[in-house]
Protein backbone atom coordinates (compact mmCIF):
# COMPACT_ATOMS: atom_id res chain seq x y z
CA UNK A 1 0.00 0.00 0.00
CA UNK A 2 0.91 3.62 -0.80
CA UNK A 3 -0.36 5.19 2.49
CA UNK A 4 -0.64 9.12 2.24
CA UNK A 5 -2.26 12.24 4.58
CA UNK A 6 -3.84 14.39 2.34
CA UNK A 7 -5.39 18.17 2.90
CA UNK A 8 -3.75 21.84 4.38
CA UNK A 9 -1.05 21.97 6.97
CA UNK A 10 -2.85 21.15 10.68
CA UNK A 11 -6.32 19.59 8.77
CA UNK A 12 -5.03 16.55 7.15
CA UNK A 13 -6.79 13.31 6.44
CA UNK A 14 -5.41 9.76 5.92
CA UNK A 15 -5.52 8.69 2.50
CA UNK A 16 -4.31 6.18 0.17
CA UNK A 17 -3.08 5.61 -3.42
CA UNK A 18 -4.66 2.55 -5.23
CA UNK A 19 -3.31 0.51 -8.13
CA UNK A 20 -4.68 3.06 -10.62
CA UNK A 21 -2.98 6.14 -8.78
CA UNK A 22 -6.67 7.46 -7.56
CA UNK A 23 -5.94 9.55 -4.33
CA UNK A 24 -8.97 7.49 -2.07
CA UNK A 25 -9.72 8.56 1.34
CA UNK A 26 -9.65 6.84 4.81
CA UNK A 27 -11.10 8.40 7.26
CA UNK A 28 -13.72 5.84 7.79
CA UNK A 29 -11.17 3.37 8.93
CA UNK A 30 -8.59 5.01 10.67
CA UNK A 31 -8.72 8.87 12.62
CA UNK A 32 -5.19 9.43 11.23
CA UNK A 33 -1.52 7.82 10.18
CA UNK A 34 0.39 7.97 13.57
CA UNK A 35 2.01 4.73 15.03
CA UNK A 36 -1.10 3.65 16.07
CA UNK A 37 -1.92 3.16 12.28
CA UNK A 38 1.27 1.77 11.61
CA UNK A 39 0.79 -1.33 13.76
CA UNK A 40 0.50 -4.60 11.97
CA UNK A 41 -2.91 -5.22 13.24
CA UNK A 42 -3.77 -2.00 11.64
CA UNK A 43 -1.81 -2.39 8.57
CA UNK A 44 -3.20 -5.69 8.06
CA UNK A 45 -6.74 -4.24 8.52
CA UNK A 46 -6.72 -1.28 6.13
CA UNK A 47 -4.97 -3.56 3.40
CA UNK A 48 -7.88 -6.36 3.71
CA UNK A 49 -10.38 -3.09 2.83
CA UNK A 50 -11.52 -3.00 -0.95
CA UNK A 51 -10.47 -0.29 -2.06
CA UNK A 52 -11.76 0.39 -5.11
CA UNK A 53 -14.36 1.23 -2.97
CA UNK A 54 -13.22 3.79 -1.00
CA UNK A 55 -14.59 6.82 -1.26
CA UNK A 56 -11.87 8.94 -4.51
CA UNK A 57 -10.57 12.21 -3.75
CA UNK A 58 -10.75 14.87 -6.17
CA UNK A 59 -8.24 16.94 -7.59
CA UNK A 60 -4.73 17.30 -6.30
CA UNK A 61 -4.93 18.14 -2.61
CA UNK A 62 -1.56 19.13 -1.02
CA UNK A 63 -0.10 15.84 0.64
CA UNK A 64 1.79 15.60 4.02
CA UNK A 65 4.34 14.07 5.55
CA UNK A 66 2.62 10.94 5.91
CA UNK A 67 2.90 10.27 9.73
CA UNK A 68 1.95 12.45 12.26
CA UNK A 69 2.69 12.40 15.94
CA UNK A 70 5.83 11.04 15.93
CA UNK A 71 8.10 10.60 19.36
CA UNK A 72 11.47 10.94 17.33
CA UNK A 73 13.20 12.08 14.20
CA UNK A 74 16.05 10.46 14.06
CA UNK A 75 19.22 10.62 11.47
CA UNK A 76 21.91 8.83 10.29
CA UNK A 77 24.94 10.29 9.17
CA UNK A 78 28.10 9.98 6.78
CA UNK A 79 26.33 6.54 5.68
CA UNK A 80 27.88 6.31 2.12
CA UNK A 81 31.27 5.99 1.42
CA UNK A 82 31.27 8.08 -0.97
CA UNK A 83 29.85 11.24 0.65
CA UNK A 84 31.81 10.64 3.84
CA UNK A 85 34.86 10.96 1.08
CA UNK A 86 34.05 14.41 -0.01
CA UNK A 87 33.03 16.46 2.98
CA UNK A 88 36.60 15.09 4.09
CA UNK A 89 35.38 12.45 6.84
CA UNK A 90 36.91 9.30 7.42
CA UNK A 91 34.70 6.03 7.27
CA UNK A 92 32.62 5.83 10.39
CA UNK A 93 33.50 2.66 12.32
CA UNK A 94 29.90 2.47 13.57
CA UNK A 95 27.07 4.85 12.41
CA UNK A 96 26.68 8.05 13.31
CA UNK A 97 23.47 9.24 14.81
CA UNK A 98 21.53 12.32 15.52
CA UNK A 99 18.01 13.92 16.08
CA UNK A 100 16.64 16.30 14.03
CA UNK A 101 13.76 18.25 15.83
CA UNK A 102 9.97 17.12 15.35
CA UNK A 103 8.84 20.38 14.07
CA UNK A 104 11.37 20.16 11.07
CA UNK A 105 8.73 17.20 9.73
CA UNK A 106 7.22 18.58 6.46
CA UNK A 107 5.74 17.68 3.49
CA UNK A 108 7.16 16.42 0.64
CA UNK A 109 6.44 19.45 -1.76
CA UNK A 110 5.86 22.10 0.74
CA UNK A 111 8.10 25.10 0.17
CA UNK A 112 11.36 24.43 2.12
CA UNK A 113 12.86 27.92 4.27
CA UNK A 114 16.42 29.45 3.76
CA UNK A 115 16.47 30.96 7.47
CA UNK A 116 17.74 34.04 8.60
CA UNK A 117 21.33 34.10 8.75
CA UNK A 118 21.85 30.96 6.04
CA UNK A 119 24.92 31.18 4.09
CA UNK A 120 25.09 26.80 3.25
CA UNK A 121 21.70 25.97 2.40
CA UNK A 122 22.23 22.28 1.61
CA UNK A 123 20.32 19.16 -0.06
CA UNK A 124 20.01 15.30 1.01
CA UNK A 125 18.32 12.86 -0.84
CA UNK A 126 17.72 9.95 1.67
CA UNK A 127 15.46 7.00 2.35
CA UNK A 128 13.84 6.49 5.79
CA UNK A 129 11.78 3.91 7.53
CA UNK A 130 8.72 4.53 9.59
CA UNK A 131 8.44 2.40 12.25
CA UNK A 132 5.44 0.13 13.41
CA UNK A 133 6.48 -1.72 16.54
CA UNK A 134 8.49 -0.97 19.31
CA UNK A 135 12.17 -1.49 18.79
CA UNK A 136 14.48 -1.57 22.01
CA UNK A 137 17.61 -3.52 21.73
CA UNK A 138 16.76 -5.85 18.63
CA UNK A 139 19.14 -7.37 16.44
CA UNK A 140 20.25 -6.78 12.96
CA UNK A 141 18.37 -9.86 11.93
CA UNK A 142 15.18 -9.02 13.11
CA UNK A 143 15.25 -4.95 13.15
CA UNK A 144 12.93 -4.70 9.53
CA UNK A 145 10.53 -6.70 11.28
CA UNK A 146 9.96 -3.35 13.39
CA UNK A 147 9.68 -1.51 10.08
CA UNK A 148 6.03 -0.31 8.82
CA UNK A 149 7.07 1.07 5.58
CA UNK A 150 9.76 3.39 3.92
CA UNK A 151 9.60 6.57 1.99
CA UNK A 152 11.80 9.53 0.91
CA UNK A 153 13.13 11.85 3.05
CA UNK A 154 15.79 15.67 2.21
CA UNK A 155 17.16 16.01 4.82
CA UNK A 156 17.94 19.38 4.40
CA UNK A 157 20.94 20.72 6.07
CA UNK A 158 22.40 24.60 6.96
CA UNK A 159 26.25 23.56 6.69
CA UNK A 160 27.50 26.90 8.35
CA UNK A 161 24.91 26.24 11.55
CA UNK A 162 25.88 22.24 11.46
CA UNK A 163 29.63 22.88 11.22
CA UNK A 164 31.04 26.22 12.10
CA UNK A 165 28.60 27.61 14.63
CA UNK A 166 29.57 25.13 17.53
CA UNK A 167 27.52 22.37 19.01
CA UNK A 168 26.37 19.24 17.66
CA UNK A 169 24.86 18.79 14.26
CA UNK A 170 20.86 19.05 15.70
CA UNK A 171 21.47 23.14 15.13
CA UNK A 172 22.10 22.90 11.64
CA UNK A 173 19.11 19.84 10.72
CA UNK A 174 16.26 21.25 12.44
CA UNK A 175 15.25 24.42 11.27
CA UNK A 176 11.23 24.13 10.17
CA UNK A 177 11.02 22.77 6.70
CA UNK A 178 14.03 21.08 7.36
CA UNK A 179 12.62 17.10 7.00
CA UNK A 180 9.93 16.77 3.91
CA UNK A 181 8.80 13.46 4.04
CA UNK A 182 6.61 11.54 1.84
CA UNK A 183 5.13 11.63 -1.06
CA UNK A 184 3.34 8.32 0.33
CA UNK A 185 4.83 5.61 2.69
CA UNK A 186 5.04 2.05 0.71
CA UNK A 187 4.54 -0.26 3.22
CA UNK A 188 7.38 -2.88 3.02
CA UNK A 189 5.83 -5.32 1.27
CA UNK A 190 6.08 -3.60 -1.42
CA UNK A 191 9.98 -3.46 -1.58
CA UNK A 192 11.44 -7.07 -2.38
CA UNK A 193 14.60 -5.59 -1.27
CA UNK A 194 15.44 -2.20 0.26
CA UNK A 195 19.22 -2.03 -0.29
CA UNK A 196 18.45 -2.00 -4.34
CA UNK A 197 16.80 0.78 -4.91
CA UNK A 198 18.56 4.07 -6.95
CA UNK A 199 18.34 7.61 -6.01
CA UNK A 200 18.40 10.97 -7.13
CA UNK A 201 18.36 14.62 -6.72
CA UNK A 202 18.01 17.80 -8.85
CA UNK A 203 18.61 21.49 -8.37
CA UNK A 204 17.07 23.83 -10.96
CA UNK A 205 16.12 20.76 -13.47
CA UNK A 206 20.36 19.46 -13.21
CA UNK A 207 21.49 16.48 -11.41
CA UNK A 208 23.07 16.74 -8.62
CA UNK A 209 22.81 13.40 -6.65
CA UNK A 210 22.58 9.74 -7.97
CA UNK A 211 23.47 6.84 -5.89
CA UNK A 212 21.83 3.52 -4.55
CA UNK A 213 20.94 2.21 -1.33
CA UNK A 214 23.37 -0.53 -2.09
CA UNK A 215 26.23 1.43 -1.43
CA UNK A 216 25.21 2.71 2.13
CA UNK A 217 27.94 1.81 4.92
CA UNK A 218 25.56 0.43 7.43
CA UNK A 219 22.00 -1.42 6.29
CA UNK A 220 18.92 0.13 7.07
CA UNK A 221 18.76 -3.47 9.26
CA UNK A 222 22.14 -2.04 10.61
CA UNK A 223 20.91 0.93 11.31
CA UNK A 224 17.40 0.41 13.13
CA UNK A 225 19.34 -2.19 15.09
CA UNK A 226 22.15 0.44 16.33
CA UNK A 227 20.03 2.89 17.38
CA UNK A 228 17.74 0.62 19.62
CA UNK A 229 20.76 -0.34 21.49
CA UNK A 230 21.01 3.68 22.60
CA UNK A 231 17.31 4.34 22.98
CA UNK A 232 13.92 3.18 22.56
CA UNK A 233 12.46 3.30 19.14
CA UNK A 234 8.32 3.86 19.05
CA UNK A 235 5.46 3.47 16.36
CA UNK A 236 5.56 6.42 13.85
CA UNK A 237 9.20 6.79 14.20
CA UNK A 238 11.39 8.16 11.41
CA UNK A 239 14.87 6.88 11.01
CA UNK A 240 16.52 8.55 7.56
CA UNK A 241 19.36 6.83 6.71
CA UNK A 242 21.93 9.08 5.31
CA UNK A 243 22.88 10.30 1.92
CA UNK A 244 25.14 9.76 -1.15
CA UNK A 245 27.04 11.79 -2.98
CA UNK A 246 26.80 15.07 -4.38
CA UNK A 247 25.77 17.46 -1.86
CA UNK A 248 26.24 21.50 -2.17
CA UNK A 249 29.33 21.14 0.28
CA UNK A 250 31.16 18.82 -1.47
CA UNK A 251 30.97 20.56 -4.74
CA UNK A 252 34.20 21.87 -5.98
CA UNK A 253 33.64 24.53 -4.85
CA UNK A 254 30.92 24.60 -2.86
CA UNK A 255 27.43 25.71 -3.99
CA UNK A 256 24.11 26.23 -2.03
CA UNK A 257 20.71 27.34 -2.10
CA UNK A 258 19.04 30.06 -2.55
CA UNK A 259 15.43 31.41 -2.40
CA UNK A 260 13.85 31.00 -6.01
CA UNK A 261 16.14 27.86 -6.32
CA UNK A 262 13.77 24.25 -7.10
CA UNK A 263 14.60 21.14 -5.88
CA UNK A 264 13.42 17.55 -6.77
CA UNK A 265 14.15 14.27 -5.60
CA UNK A 266 13.23 10.62 -5.85
CA UNK A 267 13.77 7.51 -4.88
CA UNK A 268 12.92 4.36 -7.03
CA UNK A 269 9.57 2.72 -5.64
CA UNK A 270 9.20 5.65 -3.27
CA UNK A 271 8.16 8.55 -5.43
CA UNK A 272 8.88 11.92 -6.24
CA UNK A 273 9.46 15.60 -4.05
CA UNK A 274 9.66 19.06 -5.35
CA UNK A 275 10.44 21.93 -3.41
CA UNK A 276 10.72 25.74 -3.90
CA UNK A 277 13.43 27.60 -1.21
CA UNK A 278 12.29 31.02 0.07
CA UNK A 279 13.31 33.12 2.63
CA UNK A 280 12.03 32.64 6.56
Amino acid sequence: MKLVRYGAIGQEKPGLIDKSGQLRDLAAHVKDLNGEAYSPASLAKLAGLDHAKLPAVSGNPRLGAPVTGISKFVAIGLNYVDHAKETGNPIPPEPIFFLKANTALSGPNDKVEKPRGSTKLDWEVEIAAIIGTRAKYVSETDALNHVAGYCICNDVSERNFQTERGGQWTKGKSHDTFGPLGPWLVTKDEIPDVQKLSMWLDVNGERRQRGSTSTMIFTMAKCISYVSQFLTLLPGDVVTTGTPPGVGSGMKPPKFLNAGDVVTLGIEGLGEQRQEIVAA
